[in-house]
């Protein structure tokens, strides 16, 4: 009987030490798991948040006959909350950058974004523009915002010698600037068309750089 006793001690013993084993073992699991949470989080937040739509119809064209480029490019980015951008950039033979244009449609991701010192203002078929000094004094930013529809459209020209001769290649590039696919949106469409009706001839003499361009005629 006494033999029996210890047995079934032993036996209990052993089931308890198992249990805590397992138990020890499910813990330090768990504790590997929670540390490595933050990390996963850390991964998701990294995805980019724009994505490039290689199979989306282009939006926009603009034909810049007065720009000193040998390549140009169109690129579409969409946002998982709406937002669109068409970005279209000319290049010269050495890969310098020529220009810059970018028409940002607003989605639910939106947020102001801060902006260079002005540069002053040009006149455009969509009104108002500023410019912006950019850390490249080589090039001249630009910057406009229409509320209806929510619509963004900046970038940049580096053709010019001065403030006036950038400032009139900006005007012409964004006079050019013409919609050929609106989709659904009425409001983009009507913008346009609109815009059109304001759209001014543009300048040949802001190539020569002086400080203020006479008007010697429209392209």
């Amino acid at each position: 009987m006494l033999k029996g006793m210890v047995d079934e001690l032993c036996g209990t013993l052993a089931r308890l030490i198992a249990y805590l084993c397992a138990m020890a073992l499910l813990f330090i699991l768990g504790v590997y798991l929670w540390d490595q949470l933050p990390d996963m989080h850390s991964e998701a937040s990294a995805r980019p948040e724009w994505t490039v739509a290689t199979r989306t119809v282009p939006a926009f064209a603009s034909r810049q006959y007065n720009l000193l480029y040998e390549t140009k490019s169109y690129q579409i980015l969409r946002h998982a909350e709406g937002g669109r951008k068409d970005v279209l950039r000319w290049r010269a033979g050495d890969g310098r950058p020529v220009a810059e244009l970018e028409i940002y449609r607003q989605g639910a991701e939106f947020e102001p974004a801060a902006l260079p010192r002005a540069a002053g203002k040009i006149q455009s078929k969509f009104g108002p523009v500023t410019l912006l000094r950019l850390a490249d004094d080589a090039c001249l930013g630009f910057f406009k915002t229409i509320e209806q529809p929510a619509l963004r459209i900046s970038g940049f020209v580096c053709q010019g010698q001065t403030v006036p001769a950038q400032g009139a290649a900006i005007a012409c590039l964004l006079n050019r600037l013409s919609l050929i696919s609106a989709g659904n949106d009425a409001k983009l469409a009507e913008l346009f068309a609109r815009a059109e009706l304001k759209r001014a001839g543009c300048r040949t003499d802001w190539v020569s750089g002086s400080h203020k361009p006479a008007l010697r005629g429209a392209i």
